[in-house]
């Protein structure tokens, strides 16, 4: 757990991850980097090296969800332990330049910051 990581209740999880859900719903990479802390570091996955501050989910987020449309997320909340949060979480969308449909299927680990912006997110995930 990092130094700077604060205590969160599962109600600020809830909040956060839908705004996050919001966020990707309506492919708004501006609300997606305001989730995050000054310093956050976003992991794709576990190798990747992490997108850095609001900056970075900002400049990841406008491409990744280029190519989404009907973006449908849900999540659920499986233990809030200190200044760390986990949830599962599910996504389906349509590419828009194919337009084939796409499931994923992924698990978020997520620290937060005293103004309950996240710090840190882990997230390994799956598509079909």
């Amino acid at each position: 757990m990092n130094q700077n990581t604060v205590e969160v209740s599962r109600a600020d999880l809830d909040a956060w991850l839908r705004g996050y859900g919001r966020a990707w719903e309506t492919k708004d990479a501006t609300a997606a980097a305001e989730l995050f802390a000054a310093d956050a570091r976003y992991f794709e996955t576990p190798y990747a090296e992490p997108f850095e501050g609001p900056d970075g989910v900002r400049d990841y987020w406008s491409g990744v969800t280029a190519d989404q449309r009907d973006i449908v997320f849900e999540y659920s909340i499986v233990t809030v332990e200190g200044g760390i949060g986990v949830a599962t979480w599910s996504s389906k969308f349509t590419t828009i330049s194919g337009g084939v449909g796409v499931e994923l299927n992924g698990v978020f680990v997520l620290e937060f910051a005293a103004n309950k912006k996240c710090l840190q997110l882990r997230e390994w995930w799956h598509a079909r």
